[in-house]
């Protein structure tokens, strides 16, 4: 009788750019940033998170002010 291994769980680690003194998550489009903000407020039990576009790169960031 064989055992099954299990493959390796491989850690996600997303992108991410300096942004001042912070390293934020990029989201490639608004749409993904605002799905981003929805999930953090409720995992988090954060106030009203908003998005923005990055000035340095072509995506997007969270940010606490709306």
């Amino acid at each position: 009788m064989s055992r099954n291994k299990h493959p390796k769980t491989e850690i996600y680690e997303p992108e991410r750019c300096w942004v001042g003194e912070n390293h934020k998550i990029c989201y490639q489009t608004k749409e993904e940033a605002e799905a981003a903000a929805l999930v953090a407020e409720y995992d988090h039990h954060t106030g009203p998170l908003g998005v923005y576009k990055c000035e340095y790169g072509d995506h997007w960031h969270l940010t606490t002010q709306r």
